[in-house]
């Protein structure tokens, strides 16, 4: 079974075209209609709607920053990824302070490193290997269909402040939680 085919076992036809639609897309409203569209990912079209409509994400900010900490800090690591768990919560809280003061652009690419480096210390080299979004849909496919949403964001982009601020809402909803 392809990839494509296993997403779609787990993912809705519309959230799979809306999902690869956004990256190209520069309206506002439209990216905005999209994403609440992404949200049904993770059961939240209404909630999520309201998130973006309003203008103080500081609630959503702190859930993520709180339930990602968490998941860090319970994480067991070996002693040689000591170092990448504190480099992660350090770039956590940095993250989080930019995106407090609406720098959502500039803390984009961020978002993806520390995701990455999260997923990493909770799953291992697995986490590197061209198989782990498979895995991931297998093992837990609430998580596995997150996943698939971020490995389906550019790396780097150059959005504007509102777009990033959609993009980087969604992953950080489901994140505060998980």
């Amino acid at each position: 079974m392809t990839k494509s085919n296993l997403i779609s076992e787990f993912v809705e036809p519309e959230i799979i075209s809306a999902v690869e639609k956004i990256k190209d897309v520069a309206d506002i409203q439209e990216v905005n209609s999209l994403a609440v569209t992404i949200s049904r990912l993770f059961n939240a079209e209404q909630v999520f709607a309201e998130i973006l409509a309003g203008s103080d994400d500081s609630k959503l900010i702190s859930s993520f920053k709180k339930n990602l900490t968490l998941l860090i800090q319970k994480t067991w690591v070996e002693k040689d990824d000591e170092t990448v768990k504190e480099q992660v919560l350090y770039n956590l809280e940095q993250f989080c302070a930019y995106i407090e003061a609406g720098k959502y652009a500039d803390e984009y690419s961020r978002f993806g490193h520390i995701l990455s480096d999260v997923v990493y210390l909770m799953f291992g080299p697995t986490s590197k290997e061209p198989i782990f979004e498979e895995y991931s849909l297998r093992i837990d496919p609430e998580f596995g269909v997150f996943w698939w949403y971020i490995q389906n964001l550019p790396e780097k982009a150059n959005f504007s402040d509102q777009k990033s601020r959609a993009l980087l809402l969604l992953g950080m909803y489901f994140l505060a939680n998980y």
